[in-house]
């Protein structure tokens, strides 16, 4: 991995984004389907507690966890502890779970019995440390940050953490010299440049600082905040138009991130940019801010969701960190803690639409689809040319198949768009995929024919205009030649190859398909519609029982009421003769008193 691919995920630059990123899986030729909606966290009340044993406590303190749910995790094993103080096990647990739930105070108090029974214990130091920051006692900080050094992660936070609190109590040379002997990975260097530039800047060493940040800003100037430092700076020093570039050259690679739009704005007005940390604790947030957000996409979600906490217990109203939070609360399916975290961007801030818009995404995987379209609504009310806010609109609806009304949606934020680019061809592409879904394929053609004219080559629309031209029985070489190229990006896509080989079965090339569909039920096992295609493909070439076994699996996935019904008159008499029955229907046609 590069250190500029991991820095960009360290610092959360895709956040401008979040919306027209949305729901892009919808790549089947059969359309899309809701997925599983997660239940609010059921926090126990004490009288509940109450009756439970110490021993429940735990396992469903244990249970609690596994479900990713910190608030219930923390009840159940503060309960347990109440019962057995003295259990190291329990104690361990039991302060996780708050500091994961985002009580940090309570998480200090656990910490402190925890370092008595082992002194080295990483995160209660880090927490003990950072609560040190926060009262300004820096000596105590720099102490408990030095204990808690162990391992690649936390050698960085602990040196950078304590190089802030150095800084605090007036070394910023030594501060900056320990952020210097770090030794460690490559991209440890776009941290300590940065950091190293933030704590000079405030230290008022602006020749330096500006170096420091030039350094990071060329180690990677698609990062969002190395792009907002080093902008920053030139905006303060006497280098306007040079700012303006350097923000410019992100907006040409990121279009429209909301902290890019203002700063441009005020450069424009010209008006100074704030530094992008003034204090040592905002310092010291800005770190754990960003690694608890690479954490967290990296799959180290418990982590990452301590770093966050923590962060936001320096600054509590720190918008990329809730963005960053509630970002992780999605990706561990708890939509109802996401919301909360959105609900807490305060109202002032450019991103505060990122997070009403994400907010009504959660709203509707909660089934809360009234509110969410309600939130939706208000904002397009408030800002007629919100393409995000309109997509977000149209992705609802259409993730609840009301065709139609999406379809209408999406043309609402395409009259927004004067001159088309490659960036639109997703709004196209999912108008024409309710326009198709609604029964008006000569509108779903065009627009999907203006996306692959805006983005060719791209493999979903590929996909779906070829399959169904295929379907149709229109543009057969060109449609199957669309759908082997769509595969050929998208070798592990199950949809995709799903669709090369019911392609295949069309064209009544029976053997191919069976391979080509036995291909995709392996990629994606749970889909009902798979498993029925590669039935029918199954009953073509005689294998007839593993046909019914096939189509049985596909009835208890749960398929459509409609699809449902297919599936049942199969496993009952077979797959009908398609030849036969098209013959019967058109000598049917031909008889007196049928129009023949």
């Amino acid at each position: 991995m590069t250190v500029s691919t991991l820095f960009r995920r360290l610092t959360g630059v895709a956040l401008g984004t979040v919306t027209l990123a949305m729901t892009v899986t919808v790549a089947s030729a059969q359309g899309t389907t809701k997925g599983q909606t997660q239940a609010s966290s059921q926090i126990p009340t004490q009288s509940e507690l109450a009756r439970v044993s110490p021993s429940g406590s735990y396992l469903a303190a244990r249970h609690a966890g596994v479900q990713r749910d910190a608030a219930a995790a923390a009840a159940y094993y503060r309960a347990a502890l109440r019962a057995d103080p003295r259990n190291s096990e329990i104690l361990e647990r039991a302060f996780l779970s708050v500091l994961a739930e985002g009580d940090v105070e309570e998480a200090v108090r656990l910490a402190e019995r925890i370092v008595q029974l082992d002194r080295n214990d990483r995160i209660a130091r880090l927490v003990l440390g950072v609560r040190a920051l926060k009262q300004k006692n820096y000596a105590a900080a720099r102490q408990n940050l030095a204990q808690s050094v162990r391992g690649p992660i936390t050698d960085l936070t602990a040196t950078l953490l304590g190089a802030w609190a150095q800084y605090a109590a007036g070394d910023a040379k030594g501060a900056v010299d320990s952020i210097d002997k770090l030794q460690g990975a490559d991209w440890y260097a776009l941290f300590k440049d940065m950091h190293s530039g933030l704590i000079l800047d405030l230290a008022g060493n602006k020749k330096e600082a500006g170096k420091r940040f030039d350094r990071s800003y060329k180690l990677d100037s698609s990062a969002l905040r190395l792009v907002e430092s080093l902008g920053s700076w030139q905006s303060r020093n006497g280098q306007k138009d040079d700012a303006l570039k350097t923000y410019e050259a992100f907006d040409a690679q990121l279009p429209r991130h909301p902290l890019i739009v203002e700063a441009m704005a005020q450069l424009k007005a010209g008006k100074q940019l704030p530094m992008l940390v003034d204090t040592p604790q905002a310092g010291a947030a800005e770190v754990l801010y960003g690694l608890g957000a690479a954490l967290g996409r990296r799959g180290g979600e418990d982590l990452g969701l301590v770093y966050l906490q923590l962060a936001l217990y320096l600054m509590p109203n720190q918008p990329l960190a809730l963005l960053s939070l509630a970002d992780l609360y999605e990706q561990v399916k708890n939509p109802a803690l996401a919301i909360k975290v959105y609900e807490r961007v305060p109202a002032t801030s450019p991103l505060r639409r990122n997070s009403e818009i994400q907010l009504a995404a959660n709203l509707d995987t909660l089934d809360r689809t009234e509110e969410a379209k309600k939130r939706l609504e208000k904002l397009i009310a408030d800002h007629p040319t919100d393409l995000e806010a309109i997509m977000a609109l149209g992705n609802i609806l259409r993730g609840r198949k009301s065709f139609a009304e999406c379809a209408d949606v999406y043309s609402k934020g395409i009259a927004t768009i004067a001159n088309p680019e490659r960036p639109q061809w997703l709004i196209y592409y999912f108008r024409g995929i309710c326009n198709e879904r609604a029964k008006q394929w000569v509108k779903a053609e065009e627009d999907l024919k203006q996306a692959l004219k805006l983005f060719p080559d791209q493999p979903h629309v590929l996909n779906y205009l070829g399959y169904s031209w295929i379907d149709q029985g229109l543009n057969l070489d060109e449609g199957m030649r669309m759908i082997r190229r769509a595969v050929e990006q998208r070798p592990d896509d199950g949809y995709i190859v799903d669709s090369l080989g019911w392609a295949y079965y069309r064209l009544g090339n029976y053997e191919d398909a069976v391979k080509h569909l036995d291909r995709a039920v392996e990629l994606k096992p749970d889909d009902p519609t798979i498993n029925d295609h590669l039935g029918d493909a199954y009953w073509k070439v005689g294998r007839v029982l593993e046909a019914k076994f096939q189509w049985a699996h596909a009835r208890d996935l749960k398929p459509e009421p409609d699809e449902l019904a297919k599936i049942n008159q199969k496993l009952q008499d077979g797959l009908k003769d398609e030849a036969a029955s098209n013959a019967a229907e058109a000598d049917k046609a031909k008889k007196p008193g049928n129009g023949g």
